[in-house]
């Protein structure tokens, strides 16, 4: 689509509303960026606009510049029930997200990943598999590198692997993935989309456009993904963590990560040999299997991948093994739900470290799932002494109270034997001593290669 001259309006300084705004202003539109934030909270944004003529409308709605516009971009933060929407629509104004607006700049084939859980996962897995077959492929999206900073880069041999929310999918028109998935469904943003029958189509809206040419990926084990596949006119390869397919990727009776349609029937690696812990990310890794596969990846470039994949950092994230202990970072665990599912996922008896900003959680469920799992807790951080009185209440008094991550993982190495894990799972936010999540992650890992 040819942008030049044409008036747009980008909703949104964010890194998606700055890039696509440089996109469009390198193909010769006249660019006005808009956002509610004054210029004294976005000063790295506009620095990075520096040398545009780009127009900047800080400090309140668009509502009155609207009908300026031939085409209006909008943030995946913005809501489509806003005063400023309702007058674009009344005036026919049409109104992309930005992973639109990169469609249409797009030479090369996309690989569009949705759901409640496990995109980022999955996405970052698909694109390692990706480059690994085609180098030029990006990763790209709601993972936090906006598609329109990267499309001018993609050559039609390429691929780009983009992480989709619901959020940007409620503003796609004519986006048309080669391969699509959605991986899971389960309640979530009703804020925004009011009613589950609401999110279902925004998610489903990511193969709308597809056709028979194309594939979709959908998890035989949910319900709900499973009866989209009513809805396909593409090609739809199932997943399954349960169930033996005739037409997809499922763990075989062997013990291997299989794919079997018409054209192929391939054992991948045994699914034990992954380094991403827990049955969420079994299907996350099947799931990237089908994707990878129909886009033509050989299977021994999957596997791989697949072997030597240390999942997302921060998240469930195997950092090494010493002397027959693996280390693993879950310092995006920052409430005991987050600190459950990384526990459920662990293989190998557990020593944890615990700890940090008082959220004012509850932790009884989470330590009510040590006995049998967990060996050993270092505790540290604001509520030290808030998670001791709730092991203690559990009979659960194989704990120490450190001062420092260095000192917890020292001490959990001390204590831990062969065949065991250390994990670092806080079940706590991290800014009593430490940045952010990412901060104190890398502080343990930093920690761990030390020893």
């Amino acid at each position: 689509m040819d942008f030049k001259g044409m008036n747009i309006l980008v909703c949104g300084m964010a890194l998606s509303g700055v890039s696509a705004a440089l996109l469009l202003f390198e193909k010769g539109a006249n660019v006005t960026l808009q956002d509610i934030k004054p210029a004294d909270k976005l000063e790295k944004e506009l620095e990075m606009l520096a040398n545009t003529n780009i127009d900047i409308y800080l400090g309140k709605d668009p509502d009155d510049i609207v009908s300026r516009f031939e085409l209006i971009i909008v943030s995946p933060g913005l809501p489509l029930d806003l005063p400023f929407v309702d007058i674009a629509n009344k005036l026919n104004i049409p109104i992309w997200s930005e992973v639109e607006l990169a469609y249409r700049c797009c030479k090369c084939s996309i690989i569009a990943i949705t759901g409640t859980n496990g995109k980022t996962t999955t996405t970052a897995l698909t694109g390692e598999i990706m480059k690994a077959y085609r180098s030029g492929t990006e990763i790209v999206g709601n993972i936090g590198l906006p598609f329109s900073d990267k499309v001018k880069k993609l050559k039609a041999q390429d691929f780009a692997v983009v992480e989709t929310s619901s959020f940007q999918l409620e503003a796609c028109h004519d986006f048309k993935p080669f391969a699509s998935a959605v991986l899971n469904i389960s309640p979530d943003h009703l804020d925004r989309h009011k009613t589950m029958e609401n999110y279902i189509a925004m998610k489903k809206s990511i193969f709308k456009n597809q056709d028979s040419g194309s594939y979709t990926v959908l998890n035989y084990d949910d319900p709900v993904t499973r009866k989209m596949a009513e809805e396909a006119k593409s090609k739809v390869i199932f997943f399954s963590a349960s169930s033996e397919l005739q037409n997809g990727v499922y763990v075989d009776s062997s013990g291997y990560i299989r794919i079997r349609t018409e054209k192929m029937d391939y054992r991948i690696i045994k699914s034990d040999e992954l380094l991403i812990l827990g049955r969420h990310n079994l299907e996350n890794a099947l799931a990237a299997v089908a994707l990878a596969s129909v886009c033509g990846a050989p299977p021994d470039i999957i596997g791989n991948v697949l072997k030597n994949f240390r999942g997302v950092q921060h998240r469930l994230e195997y950092v090494t093994e010493k002397s027959s202990i693996q280390f693993y970072n879950d310092s995006k665990a920052t409430n005991p739900d987050s600190a459950i599912k990384g526990l459920l996922a662990m293989n190998r008896p557990t020593l944890l470290i615990a700890g940090g900003f008082d959220k004012k959680s509850d932790f009884n469920d989470w330590v009510k799932l040590f006995e049998g799992r967990v060996k050993f807790v270092a505790i540290l951080g604001e509520v030290k002494e808030q998670i001791a009185d709730t092991l203690a209440a559990h009979n659960f008094l194989n704990y120490e109270i450190v001062n420092s991550i260095e000192d917890a993982a020292k001490l959990c190495y001390e204590k831990a034997s062969k065949g065991d894990a250390i994990l670092l799972s806080p079940a706590c936010a991290s800014w009593d001593m430490f940045k952010s999540f990412e901060h104190r992650g890398d502080a343990f890992k930093n920690c761990v290669l030390d020893l």
